[in-house]
């Protein structure tokens, strides 16, 4: 017959019969001896081996586990509270700025001071002699379109984007987050790229690592098509790459040059 336990649970809920399978048995075995210990324990109020530390590391991991959960809650809470700036940018609320995309697409309204606390070049374009006062003042950001606009916008409000955008503009966002100093954007982008890195974008990546100045992502994409060369290297589109950058090309041969040497000198 089947375990009055185990084969009930989860859901499927009946009167307990009179079989208890081993693994289930064993179980409350020693379920019941520890809470004995426990009990002698602190009836006798001995400070005695197990009973003790397993009664303090019982209580030690409730503790941490109730901290956790209201660290949890209390963040929750607090991203719920700032989403208010994202409802402000898409009810388009009080907004006072325009910004235009550079393929003469509508302009996006968005708000002054979040752009300014977000960037300090954005805070410096709003500062100047051309960007005060008006609420109608717009400023262009030339290499992004619409879309990518957009999904900067929301990032700024939200600290998050949905991962369809992020990875239909990955590429534009990140040059985006160097050019205008958005560290925080600047680092997300970077965590996508080391996830998704393989041998059909290793040189994308490796690309705009460079025009970032991102050296952590630059060296990890480097080694990876280092280490992918025949697959990397033979491709069609590493002859387009090659052209376009003739000093990356320079940099994968030698640090190929280099690992063969360094794998040479371990035999």
């Amino acid at each position: 017959m089947d375990c009055s336990v185990c084969s009930t649970m989860p859901y499927n809920l009946r009167p307990p019969r009179n079989t208890i399978c081993v693994a289930c048995y064993e179980g409350a075995k020693t379920i019941i001896a520890i809470t004995n210990k426990i009990d002698d324990h602190k009836l006798s109020g001995k400070s005695s081996g197990d009973a003790s530390g397993s009664s303090k590391g019982f209580s030690s991991s409730l503790k941490w586990l109730k901290e956790m959960r209201k660290m949890e809650e209390e963040m929750n809470q607090k991203l719920g509270f700032l989403s208010g700036f994202i409802d402000a940018f898409r009810d388009q609320i009080h907004t006072d700025i325009l910004i235009r995309p550079g393929n003469d697409a509508p302009s996006i309204p968005a708000h002054r001071a979040l752009l300014a606390t977000r960037s300090n070049i954005f805070r410096n374009m709003l500062d100047s002699d051309g960007c005060k006062a008006a609420p109608n003042d717009t400023i262009t950001l030339p290499e992004l379109n619409h879309e990518e606009i957009e999904s900067l916008l929301e990032f700024l409000y939200s600290g998050d984007l949905a991962k369809e955008k992020l990875e239909k503009h990955l590429y534009s966002l990140s040059i985006a987050a160097d050019k205008y100093e958005i560290p925080f954007l600047q680092k997300f982008c970077e965590n996508r790229m080391l996830e998704i890195l393989n041998t059909n974008n290793a040189l994308d990546i490796l690309e705009i690592s460079d025009t970032t100045c991102n050296r952590n992502l630059k060296e990890t994409a480097l080694s990876f098509v280092v280490k992918n060369m025949e697959d990397i290297v033979f491709a069609a589109r590493f002859d387009v790459f090659a052209l376009k950058n003739p000093h990356l090309t320079v940099q994968i041969t030698r640090a190929s040059f280099l690992d063969i040497k360094n794998r040479r000198s371990d035999i």
